[in-house]
């Protein structure tokens, strides 16, 4: 049965090494109510796991606060507002690991997991230098054929965040469309957060949309504009002003000012 909780709340279950994954597509539906929440814990996580289809505006403040050790994306970027700034100086530096990904990759190790095997094999990488950047993704025999194949090894998931339109009492979700891996991660996350505009009395089924059914997501939280300065279609489009303003204080070497006031802003601060 899912819980409804308060983001204070939901982000203490995020503990230091654990992998998680940030639902939405680039800078479409991303969760960056519950990353600020997350920010402004006394204690911050640390060596996380950032596990993504595409990573974007949330997901480099969680690398510009030193909370990530090791980054699993297909797309680290902010799409037409060019690079994200913190990430590509942390993967310059050296100073966190990129696990190399694609989107065959992604989807074979988390098909895996979703199976209960320790990998899936597949004809994907099979003559690239891919494999050299990833050590652990093995070459396979097919017992059948004899032909190579690359064995992805099962992706581990601890926490699941997805942002959503609207939720019920029951536990049902309304994710809208566009949704990237959101479906594929709720299936192997050992816990899902998801985090919603408003509060309905009962979801209802619609073509603009997907329902993510109960007992999908273990913990709903109301978080009005929570994915602000993303888009949330129908409910606010990007904020196109906000992620510039960010790319500039970081271009400048200012990312802790920055931060310092996002954190400080309320959700009436942002729409």
């Amino acid at each position: 049965m899912h819980k409804q909780v308060t983001l204070t709340e939901a982000v203490e279950l995020i503990g230091d090494s654990q992998t998680i994954a940030l639902g939405g597509m680039t800078l479409y539906r991303r969760p960056v109510a519950f990353v600020k929440a997350l920010l402004r814990r006394e204690i911050r996580p640390k060596d996380l796991t950032l596990l993504c289809f595409t990573a974007g505006f949330e997901s480099d403040l969680l690398v510009g606060a030193g909370c990530v050790g090791t980054v699993r994306s297909v797309y680290f970027g902010l799409e037409s507002f060019g690079l994200a700034p913190m990430f590509t100086e942390a993967a310059q530096r050296s100073s966190i690991r990129v696990l190399e990904e694609t989107e065959a990759s992604i989807v074979m190790g988390m098909r895996a997991t979703m199976a209960g095997v320790g990998f899936m094999p597949s004809i994907a990488w099979v003559g690239t230098d891919l494999p050299r950047l990833r050590p652990d993704v093995k070459t396979i025999s097919d017992p059948y054929s004899g032909e190579t194949l690359m064995a992805f090894p099962a992706i581990p998931l601890d926490v699941a965040v997805l942002h959503g339109l609207e939720a019920d009492p029951f536990g049902n979700v309304r994710l809208n469309n566009n949704l990237g891996i959101d479906m594929e991660l709720v299936y192997i996350a050992k816990t899902v957060i998801v985090t919603v505009e408003r509060v309905v009395d009962r979801v209802k089924l619609s073509l603009d949309g997907q329902m993510l059914p109960a007992p999908g997501a273990d913990y709903i939280v109301h978080a009005p504009n929570g994915a602000w300065p993303t888009s949330c279609y129908p409910d606010y489009p990007v904020a196109g002003g906000e992620l510039l303003r960010y790319v500039d204080q970081c271009n400048a070497g200012q990312f802790a000012d920055y931060l310092a006031g996002f954190l400080a802003e309320t959700p009436t601060d942002t729409k």
